[in-house]
C-alpha cells in the first residue's frame, strides 16, 4: 500500500490552508470552535501523526502522551514543517503495534489493544479530515480564504456526492 499516496493530498491540502493564514489568523480564538484555535487543531493533528509515527520503532502507540508542544500552535511554518517531515515519513511497511490508553474516563488504568500501522494510518487521515473540517470554520470566521471545496470532507462523502450528481 502506497500510504503517500492517500496521505498526502490531505496534507498538501492542509498546508495550502496554513499557508494563506497570518500569524494572527492561525492564532486567534475561534467563538464558533469553543475557544480553540487553527493551530491548535493543527498540533493536535500532526502530534498524533508524530506518535505513531515514534511509536512504528518500538510497535507501541500512545495518542495521550503526545508532547503538547505549543510551538506548533504558534508558529505556522514550523507546522508546516512539520506536516511536510509526516508526509515524507509515512511510508513504512505494515506491522502489527499495540495500542496503549486509558480509553475512559471513569479510570486510569491503561489498556492495549492490538492494532497494526496501516490501521492506524487511516485512523489518523479521518482524525485529521475532522479537523480539516473544523479548521474550515475556524477559517472562515477569521478570513476570507476560498478553500478546496473538498477540504475537510471525508472520502466517501466526496463519492456519495459524485454518485448523485450523475
Amino acid at each position: 500500500m502506497q500510504l503517500n499516496i492517500i496521505v498526502s493530498p490531505i496534507l498538501r491540502q492542509l498546508i495550502y490552508c496554513l499557508q494563506q493564514l497570518t500569524k494572527e489568523q492561525y492564532t486567534t480564538k475561534s467563538n464558533l470552535l469553543n475557544g480553540s484555535t487553527i493551530g491548535g487543531h493543527t498540533r493536535h493533528v500532526i502530534e498524533l501523526f508524530q506518535c505513531l509515527l515514534d511509536g512504528y520503532e518500538t510497535s507501541s502507540v500512545n495518542y495521550e502522551k503526545r508532547k503538547r508542544d505549543i510551538t506548533i500552535e504558534v508558529d505556522k511554518l514550523t507546522a508546516c514543517n512539520l506536516l511536510t517531515h509526516i508526509e515524507s515519513n509515512i511510508n513504512q511497511p505494515n506491522k502489527n503495534l499495540q495500542l496503549q490508553g486509558c480509553f475512559t474516563v471513569i479510570s486510569n488504568d491503561e489498556e492495549e489493544v492490538i492494532t497494526n500501522y496501516y490501521r492506524e494510518v487511516i485512523y489518523n487521515i479521518e482524525h485529521t479530515i475532522h479537523h480539516m473540517a473544523l479548521i474550515r470554520v475556524g477559517v472562515n470566521e477569521v478570513s476570507d480564504i476560498n478553500l478546496p471545496q473538498d477540504f475537510g470532507v471525508a472520502p466517501s462523502t466526496i463519492k456519495h456526492k459524485q454518485l448523485c450528481v450523475q
